[in-house]
């Protein structure tokens, strides 16, 4: 007896040892599986990446060497413990053995911004050949962090464990670019610096900050104070834009604010400890009203009476400078002194787009001009302003970037180009020999529809998340040695605060820095978007605002072949399940779920439809009626 309770006590020994390694493995293949997937969720996806085993775990312990005689490594340190210490309550000390090491290599195959990134059980090691691949590889560790790393308070009982990985990383194009338009809404120098930390986040490169336009004329230029004590301001209004009531006789003027000379300094050094690129734009000679209200006399004719609030006026009240005046030229040239003086690099943007000609048409100073240089027509006069603007340039030390616009009056091989009315401006620039700069409004323009209308900001037309993940800067048959890059771009006539420019921008502005980054030849949307959902996290931690747009259903009416009205329902990303109404109740799992095209039922009035993750809401309920469904159809059978 005694020896047969021996080999069942054995025997539960042996069976506990067991089970205890099962719930070891278990647990350590469950850490390792979130930790490989933290490694697999990064935005912009490197180009090359090899998961290890185990993790390295940072802690108040945990210390950094790097080569602190080099200002821009010290400032790299500073940014990594500023992005650190509020979730985890401490602060990396500087050892010479640190657990985590920065150093500068020269390995050329890096380029100038590539790093590689080891993460050992022990140790952290990140190389490149210049700072700006270690500050990419800081982001890198950044996001392999848990979430919980971009609170701005303290997380307790978080272990901050970063996942064993080999990167080796640098980025196709070398302007990875987001504009943001500050005139038609002005945002704040603190609001403006947060937008570029949001941006380094995701390895972009260049600010393009849109300082001047009809809606608001937003630096200080001393030489001309009315620039900003005048043209910064506007009537306050509300309402969608070209749709308003335009500034009354007496109204007075509150809506608005300029960023002064110290500002713009603040900024672009803000932005280069981040190693961001910061290019203004002043936006001439169309898109210069306000500068016209503020002094008249660069008018052709008559300048309008106060700065255009967002009601319509093109073709009727002039927002062009009048180009037969010589002030013109001599406000130009010390406007561009200044702002040269303001901004480090080498390029400065003098926008060129949408340049209405009517006035000049009308000017006999303007045609007088034409007359003298022998110009045919008044394109030809815009050219020849162009080319006296790019020589003021060259004589300030910088160069010239423009939208495709410009292209038509002609150019110097050395002007860059914005290609933003399609790829076609920029196939003809790279042609012609010119950098280009591809930002077509179908996959760059970040302030259009993101998904359905009807439940998002107002505004004109659509850019859904999978067509910025899906563009390709390089057109077929283009050489790609002119292509340095591309842009996103945010207009601001329907953003009026700085939470709806961060929802207007993200995720789409993440899908354009993986294009820019990683190129697109490393797209994959069903690799993609799920990696978008874990930024949600981050962001939500975060209290950053972004756009779920992408779970909402895209609803497309035609007309079958017997005329009748038929709805085909889609989705954006794959695995949700959609469910639609036609009674005038709201749809919900116990609702029809659609399968295949419907047939609008005889006498409906509306079309109610939500999607579902399993049994969990996912999308807004989208609420359209029948005459609306049968507007779109029509439209569609027009094209």
């Amino acid at each position: 007896m005694a020896e047969n309770g021996l080999k069942r006590i054995n025997k539960m020994k042996r069976v506990a040892t067991v089970l205890l390694a099962f719930i070891l493995i278990s647990f350590v293949s469950e850490v390792k599986a979130k930790n490989d997937n933290r490694a697999l969720q990064l935005i912009p996806q490197p180009q090359q990446l090899t998961l290890g085993e185990g993790s390295f775990v940072l802690s108040n312990t945990s210390s950094i060497s790097f080569d602190s005689k080099n200002n821009r490594m010290t400032d790299i340190v500073r940014y990594l413990n500023g992005k650190i210490s509020p979730a985890t309550g401490f602060k990396l000390n500087s050892a010479k053995q640190g657990k985590i090491a920065l150093k500068l290599s020269s390995d050329t195959t890096l380029g100038k911004e590539g790093y590689r990134l080891s993460v050992q059980q022990k140790h952290i090691q990140i190389t490149a050949n210049q700072p700006a691949g270690i500050f990419y590889g800081i982001q890198t560790l950044l996001q392999l962090l848990p979430p919980e790393i971009k609170s701005n308070s303290l997380q307790k009982k978080i272990e901050w464990n970063i996942p064993c990985v080999t990167i080796v990383d640098k980025p196709q194009f070398s302007w990875r670019g987001l504009m943001l338009d500050v005139s038609r809404h002005w945002f704040t120098k603190e609001e403006v610096k947060k937008y570029i930390d949001e941006m380094a986040e995701y390895k972009m490169n260049v600010f393009h900050w849109h300082l001047t336009d009809d809606q608001g004329w937003r630096i200080e230029i001393k030489s001309y104070p009315r620039l900003t004590e005048v043209g910064a301001w506007r009537a306050k209004r509300v309402g969608f834009w070209w749709g308003r009531e335009k500034q009354q006789p007496g109204e007075k003027a509150t809506y608005g604010g300029f960023y002064t000379q110290d500002d713009i300094k603040e900024v672009v050094t803000y932005a280069a400890e981040r190693f961001i690129r910061v290019i203004p734009e002043i936006d001439v000679p169309g898109h210069s009203l306000a500068a016209l209200v503020a002094y008249p006399e660069l008018a052709c004719f008559k300048a309008p009476e106060s700065v255009n609030v967002g009601n319509k006026f093109y073709g009727e009240d002039e927002n062009t400078l009048c180009l037969g005046k010589e002030s013109t030229y001599q406000f130009l040239d010390k406007v561009i002194t200044e702002v040269a003086s303001l901004f480090p690099d080498e390029y400065i943007h003098l926008g060129g787009d949408e340049c209405y000609h009517g006035f000049w048409h009308k000017c006999p100073l303007c045609q007088n001009l034409m007359k003298k240089e022998n110009l045919k027509d008044e394109v030809a006069l815009q050219g020849y302003f162009t080319k006296k603007m790019e020589e003021l340039l060259k004589s300030k030390g910088k160069r010239l970037i423009g939208w495709d616009d410009i292209l038509e009056g002609g150019l110097s091989p050395k002007a860059t180009v914005m290609s933003w009315q399609g790829i076609k401006g920029g196939i003809e620039a790279a042609k012609q020999g010119h950098q280009v700069i591809m930002t077509p409004a179908d996959n760059c323009y970040l302030d259009l529809y993101q998904g359905e209308p009807s439940v998002e900001p107002n505004t004109y037309a659509m850019c859904r998340l999978k067509d910025s993940y899906t563009f390709n800067p390089v057109p077929s048959g283009v050489n790609p040695d002119f292509i340095i890059g591309g842009q996103g771009n945010l207009w601001g006539e329907s953003v009026p605060t700085f939470r709806q420019a961060e929802y207007m921008t993200w995720p789409r502005g993440w899908a354009l820095a993986e294009v820019f980054w990683s190129g697109p030849a490393k797209n994959d949307w069903e690799k993609f978007w799920p990696r978008v959902e874990k930024h949600f996290l981050r962001y939500d931690i975060a209290k950053i605002n972004y756009a779920k747009s992408m779970y909402n259903a895209i609803i497309t009416p035609s007309f079958a072949s017997d005329d009748s009205l038929m709805v085909s329902l889609s989705t954006e990303i794959s695995g949700l399940d959609i469910y639609y109404t036609f009674d005038n109740t709201d749809p919900d799992i116990y609702t029809p779920k659609y399968l295949s095209p419907l047939r609008i039922p005889r006498n409906a009035s509306v079309l109610r439809v939500i999607t579902y993750r399993g049994d969990k809401q996912i999308g807004k309920v989208i609420t359209l009626p029948i005459s609306e469904l049968m507007q779109r159809a029509e439209a569609t059978r027009k094209k």
